[in-house]
């Protein structure tokens, strides 16, 4: 292929797979930035490592600006598989918000870890069925909204500190749903939503006024009577034995989520999906160097633990292909998008840029001006 330029990088049609090489450096993070604003629709880039993610999203936000496209990180749930903790509530917003920034993106990029594409997902009407819109004026009765935030998954509090957790103090209501930075202040006027505001939960002290905000749901699985109902049923149907013996199927059945329920997610519906289902039909996948490597390794390491942990009786595992996504299902239902790997020196039939490494920039602590080397380099090799 041709010598490319970064500032057109080369884009593939749809169903057609092409390799980039020769990208050094922040360089590849540059030529996403030029096919995002290129692209007809959103890119979904795929690294190695969740480290590797934070840095690519790290360098397409600079290279991109906080004016220009969207830039999502869909994060890990930083579990081990199987295990038996679960995220952290700000983790689980983190995804919720992205979950449903997906589900309206158009163009963009979202930037993800190889390992968690393999994990399980809600299908994709769950997020936006089990939202929320509050706007100041609108009529609320505050048992309703109650009722509503416990079948979400919220949970009552005396004082509200965390993500997923609401109060009812009279005709005040504080809540902190998912996706949000700061937490929400309710005050009702008889059944009229009067003021909407943030406010500080550590000094519970109210800040900015608001007219209208959504509320995300607490959890990537329903948690209400037939979110329970459901699970109660394809339990039953795939294990053995009493139920009543595992500590899971008891949790659930009070309506609580234990340690580990991501792990159980299919049980909830009918059909779970993957990250590429969120994203609509012309979007880009793009696979950093090591992807293929790095989900090969998680499978194994799936099926390791599945083996040392797979024979409780009180805590029955779904096998690997239930309750993960196997690589071959990405790599088939990716195969029929438009994709993109960045490829390394010796892959053949790929868009060349032939860009360079900088030579050694040393910082000169006795000097100065310590950034000298950089802003000489820089001087005498312009943008």
């Amino acid at each position: 292929m041709p010598l490319a330029k970064i500032t057109d990088p080369v884009l593939p049609r749809a169903g057609r797979q092409i390799a980039w090489r020769g990208l050094n450096g922040s360089a590849s993070a540059l030529t996403l930035a030029h096919a995002a604003r290129k692209a007809g629709g959103p890119l979904l880039v795929v690294t190695a490592t969740a480290r590797d993610a934070d840095r690519l999203e790290a360098a397409l936000r600079w290279f991109l600006g906080d004016r220009d496209l969207p830039v999502l990180h869909f994060r890990d749930r930083e579990t081990l598989p199987y295990d038996v903790f679960s995220s952290h509530q700000d983790i689980v917003s983190d995804r919720l918000a992205a979950l449903f920034a997906l589900t309206e993106l158009e163009r963009g990029v979202v930037v993800v870890a190889a390992p968690t594409l393999l994990e399980r997902l809600p299908p994709k009407p769950y997020v936006a069925t089990n939202s929320l819109v509050l706007e100041v004026g609108q009529k609320l009765d505050p048992e309703t909204l109650r009722a509503r935030l416990e079948a979400a998954g919220y949970s009552y509090v005396s004082q509200v500190m965390e993500h997923g957790e609401f109060a009812v103090r009279g005709a005040l209501i504080d809540l902190f749903p998912m996706g949000a930075d700061k937490p929400y202040r309710l005050d009702l006027f008889d059944d009229e939503l009067e003021t909407l505001r943030t406010f500080d939960p550590d000094s519970q002290l109210s800040l900015d006024r608001l007219e209208r905000v959504r509320l995300l749901p607490a959890r990537e699985f329903p948690l209400d009577e037939n979110g329970i109902r459901a699970f109660r049923q394809r339990y039953r149907s795939r294990f053995e034995g009493d139920p009543q013996r595992s500590q899971i199927y008891r949790d659930v059945s009070n309506g609580i989520a234990p340690g580990g329920i991501e792990y159980y997610l299919p049980l909830f519906f009918d059909e779970t999906c993957h990250l590429g289902n969120y994203l609509p039909g012309n979007a880009v996948v793009v696979s950093m160097d090591g992807v293929d490597t790095e989900l090969q390794h998680t499978w194994e390491q799936i099926g390791h633990r599945y083996d040392q942990r797979g024979h409780d009786i009180e805590r029955p595992l779904l096998p690997p292909d239930e309750a993960f996504v196997p690589p071959g299902v990405l790599q088939a239902d990716f195969s029929q998008r438009a994709s993109i790997r960045i490829a390394d020196a010796n892959e053949d039939d790929a868009a060349e840029y032939r860009t360079e490494p900088p030579p050694a920039l040393l910082v000169d602590t006795r000097s100065d001006e310590s950034l000298h080397a950089l802003l000489d380099y820089a001087a005498a090799n312009p943008a």
